[in-house]
């Protein structure tokens, strides 16, 4: 009794406990919010300085966290650099509380006695807040040109946070994320050809103009001459009832590829699908049209996320008033259909199908006066 239940308890752990090499939690290139997992190692340190002369685009992509460190480092820190050269000034023509005042002594700045007075005037300056109680006097020609070079470097870091700010803001990437995709795809017949189906919407009401789709294979293959290739790319593509090129983007839309002999998916069937090792990446370039900038929505399946002999369930209907309504809860949700087994018996049995109506064709023109009458063995036909 012991080993009869040991060994059923042991058949359950097999079929609930998936393989190691059939974990669906396969490492992708390209995550499913479009991310690319990738690192780069080794670089030359000469070739770090290349982000520095290309500033801007360095500045743009860094984190928000950043961004805001050097808002406030900019601005804290031209204040209390210029602060110092205002004390300088103001020690040096002996205008701070505590030095020796001759009779007729003239000053520079008014009510600047200090560090802390020096740096609150100079707060004043390039922010043009203006309190009216720290001023120049006008007597000294090293304070109007240190003011001009205060006020000119002010507006320049003005400008530079400004535009970094409004170009993170208008990423084209952040109008990706109103564009999802399926989180599986589907294997089924549409238009008497097995197809592989995907599902990508716009959640905005305003287009993307000049909508292009395609695909890309990726997978680990090895060439005649033995050199084993690490990613290698096969172009997969993707297609509606209208074309590929210049999607009409209003509502979403069933992206099919064929699986023919063409295709790199010719050789799968149900069976192998599931022990497969490839990666498909998907992309979705348009032009918004409210801001006219280019996009590019990328996400990724694995053989995991195919189903084979599964098809979308409808979305989109019709309400009484007129408009069309989409159903998002039935976005991904799939529902199981006949499909052949494999491209080669989809074709096999296409064959067989053809031949057989072949066969049955008819040969000649039918005569439709004519009558079809019995004839009884009794009659003897040859009777004059």
């Amino acid at each position: 009794m012991v080993s009869v239940s040991s060994s059923r308890m042991f058949q359950l752990l097999q079929g609930h406990i998936q393989p190691a090499g059939h974990r669906s939690c396969k490492t992708r290139l390209v995550t499913k919010d479009g991310r690319c997992n990738i690192e780069f190692g080794n670089i030359e340190y000469g070739n770090h300085f290349a982000y520095l002369v290309d500033f801007w685009t360095t500045f743009v992509e860094i984190r928000w966290r950043f961004v805001l460190l050097l808002f406030v480092a900019s601005f804290t820190g031209s204040w209390f650099i210029f602060s110092l050269l205002w004390y300088w000034i103001a020690k040096s023509n002996g205008d701070l509380s505590g030095q020796n005042r001759t009779d007729g002594h003239v000053q520079c700045i008014d009510n600047v006695n200090g560090l802390t007075t020096a740096f609150l005037y100079s707060l004043e300056t390039q922010t043009t807040i203006g309190y009216g109680g720290r001023a120049l006097t006008g007597h000294c020609a090293g304070t109007v040109a240190l003011i001009i070079v205060q006020s000119l470097i002010g507006v320049f870091i003005n400008c530079f946070m400004c535009g970094i700010i409004l170009a993170k803001i208008s990423l084209p990437k952040k109008r990706a994320k109103t564009v999802t995709f399926s989180s599986t795809a589907v294997i089924c017949l549409k238009k008497g050809s097995l197809c592989l189906l995907i599902r990508v919407a716009n959640l905005r009401k305003t287009l993307l103009i000049g909508s292009q789709i395609y695909g890309k294979l990726l997978r680990t293959t090895t060439t005649p001459d033995g050199e084993t290739i690490i990613l290698d790319q096969v172009d997969v593509d993707f297609m509606v009832d209208a074309g590929k090129d210049n999607l009409f983007f209003v509502c979403p839309l069933t992206l099919y590829h064929v699986i023919n002999r063409s295709s790199p998916f010719y050789e799968l069937s149900a069976d192998s699908l599931p022990q497969q090792d490839f990666e498909l990446v998907v992309f979705l370039d348009g032009t918004s049209e409210s801001t006219s900038s280019s996009c590019q929505v990328r996400t990724s399946y694995i053989p995991q996320e195919i189903q084979w002999g599964y098809t979308f369930l409808p979305i989109i209907s019709r309400t009484k008033t007129g408009k069309y309504q989409v159903d998002f809860s039935n976005f991904s949700k799939s529902v199981r259909v006949t499909t052949p087994h494999c491209v080669h018996c989809f074709e096999t049995d296409t064959d067989q199908r053809n031949h057989n109506s072949h066969n049955h064709q008819k040969i000649g023109i039918d005569n439709l006066g004519f009558q079809v009458i019995d004839i009884h063995d009794s009659v003897d036909i040859t009777k004059m």
